[in-house]
């Protein structure tokens, strides 16, 4: 396959570009610039735009076309602990691609009720093909938000130890989100830790939560909060599993991708513009390209700081007051990316309350939000002192100062900062909500 693939790799030896990072109009006086062994204190902001070398022009991009079973590759830098992201249509009809990196007899498949019956069969064929010293197992969980907690987890540990899975298993995560980071917790813990394979099968998991290690369940106090960073052995996407997916989860999918435009990468968020209509038609050369410049961008960060030390927490816009929104309303009612365009909007609306972006940005990214069918206002129920409650136990929080990513300057680039002027998040907080 090597020979037939298409190689991104995405190197620290290669150039970054960080003409923005050295530009003082960025910067507070007291911000530091990134650098792998950085620490920083609650008082300092941390100025980025670092876009990547992977680049294209409209007419490029949608003049390739995708091959079938042929896989395009990009390859998260970490040392030892790389791996590939494979990305195509009809990729769980290879084999080879899954099976060479299952490195002992056992595997354990975790899934839910709503990917099983559509995908299961075919994913252990894949495991199984010419391949009979491999013995599979799975559980099958139930489907939502709601149920990434610990009771639901312990269905995936009760499973493989009832299956007498030692320390060459592999754990296969084949869903969305939600599974995604089950089943990684669960490998990152059962026997101090075994192999992973994520299989992610929803636009949000694809561009996002499938890359970068974070794995974890909620708290009923806070999304996310119990949790490791803990790397697959490989990403497998099929993109051919979109065609199943909801219009619903389709777009929510689509506010983590306009989320790489936003904080670093300018022309893929003009390309955006442009072809929002085609992704929300499922173009498969569209959806394909989405694909692969979201993980681009999310390999080149996540191979920088692994573990959200400095610049990976930019790729949090919208988060904070997403997952307020998430947390507040109760886990399931809201979709991940739904919550995240609204908190994409407040984030966007307070940074333009600061002085640091121009409002023609505050309308480029209302009007691409809408384009994706995706909410702009929190629910009616949201209060100021419900969003400041949850933000308060945010994991962005540092010695009790709430950290936030905003845009600053021209597109494309944000700070993670805690210093901004408390009265313009006061001012944000009061705007979208009505008490």
């Amino acid at each position: 396959m090597a020979s037939t693939s298409t190689n991104t790799s995405l190197s620290l030896k290669q150039p970054i570009h960080l003409s923005s990072l050295q530009n003082p109009k960025f910067l507070h006086p007291h911000s530091l610039f990134y650098h792998p062994t950085n620490h920083f204190p609650k008082n300092s902001s941390l100025s980025t735009s670092l876009r990547s070398p992977i680049c294209a022009t409209s007419s490029q991009l949608m003049a390739a076309k995708i091959e079938p079973g042929v896989p395009t590759i990009v390859n998260v830098d970490l040392g030892n602990r790389s791996y590939p992201i494979y990305i195509g249509s009809g990729l769980l009809n290879k084999p080879e691609l899954l099976q060479r990196h299952v490195h002992g007899k056992k595997v354990l498949i975790v899934t839910n009720t709503t990917v099983a019956p559509l995908y299961l069969d075919k994913v252990v064929d894949a495991l199984t093909s010419g391949n009979p010293n491999v013995s599979v197992e799975s559980v099958i969980l139930p489907d939502g938000e709601q149920y990434k907690d610990m009771d639901t987890l312990m269905k995936v540990f009760d499973k493989a130890i009832e299956s007498r899975l030692d320390r060459r298993c592999t754990f296969v995560a084949l869903g969305g989100g939600v599974i995604g980071d089950m089943c990684g917790f669960a490998a990152a813990s059962f026997l101090r830790g075994v192999n992973f394979i994520q299989i992610p099968t929803t636009v949000m998991a694809q561009v996002d939560s499938s890359v970068g290690g974070k794995t974890g369940i909620n708290h009923p106090l806070g999304k996310n909060l119990i949790g490791a960073f803990y790397q697959p052995q490989c990403v497998l996407i099929d993109t051919d599993t979109l065609d199943t997916l909801p219009e619903r989860e389709l777009a929510s999918g689509f506010a983590e991708v306009i989320k790489y435009g936003l904080i670093r990468d300018t022309e893929f968020f003009e390309w955006q513009e442009k072809n929002m209509q085609a992704l929300m038609a499922r173009d498969p050369n569209a959806l394909a390209y989405a694909i692969k410049r979201s993980c681009e961008n999310k390999a080149e960060v996540v191979s920088l700081d692994e573990r959200e030390g400095g610049v990976r927490a930019t790729l949090n816009l919208g988060h904070t007051f997403g997952h307020a929104i998430e947390t507040s309303v109760g886990y399931g009612h809201w979709l991940h990316g739904e919550a995240v365009a609204v908190g994409t909007v407040m984030a966007v609306d307070m940074s333009y309350r600061v002085g640091w972006i121009d409002d023609s940005i505050v309308k480029r990214v209302s009007d691409i939000l809408k384009q994706a069918k995706l909410p702009i206002v929190p629910p009616e129920m949201m209060t100021v002192d419900m969003f400041k409650s949850v933000m308060a136990v945010d994991k962005k929080v540092a010695d009790g100062l709430l950290r936030l990513i905003l845009l600053k300057g021209p597109l494309g680039n944000c700070v993670f900062t805690g210093d901004y002027d408390r009265k313009a998040l006061d001012d944000t907080l009061r705007a979208f909500c009505k008490s």
